[in-house]
């Protein structure tokens, strides 16, 4: 058989979608009979041409450079300037990432299902009850007639002028469809689905459902509201707690009854475990060459293709490089010619959520004095090969409501309202200093995000951005931990507008939020924002191991007569040194010293340096002991009490509970230690090492399929060290970064993965290896590369535009 003719005519079959029917399954077993990419014949099948495109908004040209970074630039000035580069822009992501694109906006708007079948309906339920769509339109309104708006628009018309003028991706012939038009709601609507990815959280329904099945004190002591350690991301001496832990509110009883179903629904379409991020400024003066550096690893769900596409955009006046996600037109961490910013998660709790009394039909709900119905909207969801669905979506006057097998709960999420977060952005390309980027970061209203900066000037700066609601009860702000009475109106957002246009006069001032200027040095890793912050910001944080290891390293760099520098940070985004390991080793060895044969373990735990890396056997025997050691802790308990693992309490809480706590049962924390050993040690093969273990296997296509997938490579890190890595839930670092203000053309970066989407592409996956290895490309805002679309003003109607 010719193999490259038989692909080639596969390929022809797979693009045309006449071939598949529809399905996936008939194509799988004969894909994954080939081997991945080679031959000519799939080369010619994807080299890409020159090719000259009408712009309505005039002339622009997109390069590729030796990675696949898209670089574009504009020769027009004036007006069209921008909405000639976005157009450019709109058509690069769509050539490179259009399925991702699309399929994006389908979860997002609960629309999966007229793809793929009933497998996604209770996706396409979940948000279309959230009516994220009505969100994305109302941001849409709070941008017309702006210039973040126009960009946005001319964006939508670059990728519709590539949908229509180029091959589809291979992944819509495997469907059986073709994708809509993109429209600047699309775009809002990727807005909406990054935001909720970094603020929706369900864990205050959670705390309810745990206190129903705990009494009090156990539930302080598994799931406390503050952990315990000084390495917050704002530090002083102070310390003090008190004002704090007094505002905290317990659970309500007010989701009680069966919530479990419910729950184990919307659990679902949480972020997964490990989503976080790490980045740190250091000014001048502790650097080697006088000037700020910036540093930024946003630690996100890993895939094929990655999260971040990387783009290059030049016009007269402005010059910026860095990251966006595919669909939104403007950079999001990156670098232009007066500075550099990079975001983490800041933990902020800007969801509540609200019991109501309702009457006997259900049909209305008390809210102050009244009954009032509630706003009912009939949703169809399309199914592909099977019947539509019909949901009835309700909301309240604090937002949706979300029901399952007769339970409900009202949710009040701030990217619920219009957000400038857009327009925030789109500044940030152009800002020309620290006012500048302080004026949009105050515009910055969703998500919420601790973003750093440093520019060429020497300036420094730390702030929390997007609105945090203030919630008081009897006049005094308390904790938003807990399920508020709807009907009461206790706890409600003051001056916020569900789908409209929010006021805000209830949030925390954005002079209040946690901030430093000019910081000498600064390090988040999602920990603790501050210890006594004048207002709630949230609870949910990360446990402190990477922030504790973050200013570790700084802290002694700083403290020796070396001063940092670009090498500095590059070793800080590698290091696999587990803080965890160096808190738990030394009992693990010192419990299991002597017992009979555990020696040769114990010897090499004994020897270990905590570090996570691929060689190492130490750090294979002790992830996978912690797994133990956590279910031999927690298994029986949680599972009388129908609770899975997701509900066991953070490593931290395991790691500090006392010897004589009641979850080691008689036999006390010795003893659970080194029976977890004995069960590790009969479950890893003899030999093998942590990156036998850790590899890059789980980073894979949406269709799961092995010849989209990308390749396995063995590498470092874990979701406890600085090199982030998270194999288990495919969480780890989606995009790093390193800024050095003293020279434009040192700055470096790299994806997990490649900047295509296209899987005939050479930039499918050629940065995977590197990222894999800890290596890094430049990222020079010199325009380079052959030239591979060339935009001309189509003058037949543009300038009417």
């Amino acid at each position: 058989m010719d193999i490259d003719t038989t692909r080639r005519a596969l390929v022809a079959a797979i693009v045309g979608g006449g071939a598949i029917g529809g399905s996936l399954s008939p194509v799988r077993g004969y894909l994954n009979r080939f081997a991945p990419l080679s031959g000519s014949a799939w080369r010619d099948a994807t080299d890409r041409t020159n090719r000259r495109v009408q712009s309505p908004y005039g002339e622009a040209t997109v390069r590729y450079d030796d990675h696949g970074t898209a670089h574009i630039e504009t020769e027009e000035s004036g007006e069209d300037a921008e909405r000639a580069l976005y157009f450019a822009v709109g058509y690069a992501q769509a050539a490179d990432r259009l399925f991702q694109m699309d399929l994006q906006r389908r979860v997002m708007a609960g629309e999966l299902s007229e793809v793929v079948g009933e497998a996604a309906l209770d996706s396409d339920e979940f948000h279309v009850r959230m009516d994220f769509a009505g969100g994305a339109e109302a941001n849409l309104e709070l941008l017309e007639d702006t210039p973040t708006g126009k960009a946005t628009e001319a964006f939508a018309e670059g990728v519709n002028a590539c949908r229509d003028s180029e091959a589809l991706p291979l992944e819509f012939g495997l469907l059986d469809y073709e994708p809509d038009p993109w429209t600047p709601a699309d775009t809002m609507l990727m807005e909406q689905q990054i935001s909720w990815g970094l603020t929706g959280s369900f864990w205050t329904l959670r705390r309810e459902l745990l206190a129903e099945k705990f009494d009090a004190e156990t539930v302080e002591e598994l799931y406390p509201f503050r952990m315990d350690h000084d390495a917050p991301i704002v530090r002083d001496d102070d310390g003090d707690s008190e004002a704090a832990s007094r505002r905290t509110a317990g659970p309500s009883g007010g989701f009680a009854g069966d919530s479990s179903n419910l729950l184990d629904w919307l659990s679902a379409f949480e972020s997964p475990p490990g989503v976080g991020s790490n980045s740190w400024v250091v000014s001048g003066d502790r650097t080697s060459s006088g000037s700020p550096i910036v540093a930024n690893d946003p630690h996100l769900t890993l895939m094929a293709p990655p999260v971040w596409y990387e783009m290059n955009l030049q016009t007269d006046d402005v010059s910026v490089r860095g990251v966006t996600f595919p669909g939104v037109p403007f950079v999001v961490i990156g670098e232009n010619d007066a500075g550099a910013w990079g975001f983490t998660n800041s933990g902020a709790d800007v969801i509540d959520f609200y019991s109501y009394e309702t009457d006997d039909s259900g049909d209305r709900y008390r809210y102050d004095d009244e009954w009032r119905a509630f706003e009912t909207e009939e949703h169809t969801i399309r199914v592909a090969d099977a019947e539509d669905r019909t949901v009835t979506v309700r909301k309240t006057v604090h937002g949706p409501l979300l029901e399952r097998e007769g339970q409900q709960v009202g949710v009040s999420w701030t990217g619920h309202t219009a957000t400038r977060t857009s327009l925030a952005i789109h500044e940030y390309s152009k800002s020309g200093g620290v006012e500048d980027f302080l004026d949009s970061t105050e515009k910055m209203d969703l998500p919420t995000q601790n973003v750093v900066y440093a520019d060429r000037e020497g300036n420094t700066l730390y702030y929390v951005t997007g609105k945090i609601p203030i919630r008081t009860v009897d006049g005094e702000e308390i904790w938003g931990t807990r399920v508020f009475d709807g009907s009461a109106g206790e706890a409600e957002w003051e001056g916020f507008e569900p789908f409209g246009v929010s006021s805000w006069e209830g949030f925390v001032p954005f002079e209040e939020k946690p901030h430093v200027r000019n910081p000498d040095y600064l390090g988040t890793a999602n920990q603790r924002i501050e210890d006594d912050p004048d207002h709630y910001i949230g609870e949910q944080y990360s446990t402190p191991y990477r922030g504790q290891r973050l200013y570790e390293l700084l802290d002694e760099r700083a403290a020796s007569d070396e001063p940092m520098d670009a090498q500095f940070m590059r070793r800080l985004q590698r290091d696999a040194k587990s803080a965890r390991a160096e808190q738990v080793v030394g009992e693990l060895v010192a419990a299991a010293e002597g017992d009979e044969g555990l020696g040769q373990a114990v010897e090499t735990l004994r020897n270990w340096d905590y570090r996570m890396v691929r060689d190492s056997r130490a750090a294979l025997i002790f992830v996978r002991w912690f797994d133990q050691f956590r279910r031999e802790t927690f298994a029986d308990e949680f599972e009388k009490r129908d609770l899975g693992e997701e509900y066991y309490p953070n490593d931290w809480v395991l790691a500090t509970l006392p010897d004589d706590s009641r979850w080691f049962g008689d036999e006390g924390r010795e003893a659970v230690m080194v029976r977890a050993l004995r069960q590790t040690l009969e479950d890893v093969d003899e030999g093998a090492t942590y990156g036998d273990y850790n590899t890059t296997a789980a980073i894979t296509h949406p269709f799961d399929q092995s010849f989209l997938n990308y390749p396995e490579y063995p590498t470092d890190g874990s979701a406890y060290t600085l090199n982030n890595y998270r194999k288990e839930s495919a969480v780890g670092s989606s995009w790093r970064m390193i800024c050095p203000m003293a020279d434009r053309e040192q700055s470096i970066g790299i994806l997990p993965g490649g900047n295509s989407g296209e899987y005939f592409s050479d930039h499918y996956d050629d940065q995977l290896r590197l990222w894999a290895d800890g290596k890094y490309k430049s990222m020079r805002r010199e325009i380079r590369g052959e030239t591979a679309i060339e935009f001309e003003r189509d003058d037949s109607g543009g300038d009417d535009r």
